[in-house]
């Protein structure tokens, strides 16, 4: 699946939301995170704490500490 297809996938499918957050706001939250250095790791976790949604994830040290996991995920 190419990625305009991905997108379009994750678009209608209801388990997700496709949202574009302001960076500053996304930012903001990262820079709260400490439990990972991964840049990545914590622009993902700062977004769905920035708008208050769930996160799915497979990520260990996500799992670990984000507060916003679907249940079925949480360890």
């Amino acid at each position: 699946m190419k990625n305009p297809d991905f997108v379009d996938a994750l678009s209608r499918d209801e388990r997700f939301v496709v949202d574009d957050a302001p960076l500053a706001t996304v930012f903001r939250h990262a820079l709260t995170l400490d439990w990972t250095r991964d840049p990545f790791d914590r622009l993902l976790a700062a977004h769905s704490l920035a708008r208050r949604l769930p996160l799915c994830s497979v990520d260990d040290t996500i799992l670990r500490h984000h507060r916003l996991l679907p249940r079925e995920l949480v360890p």
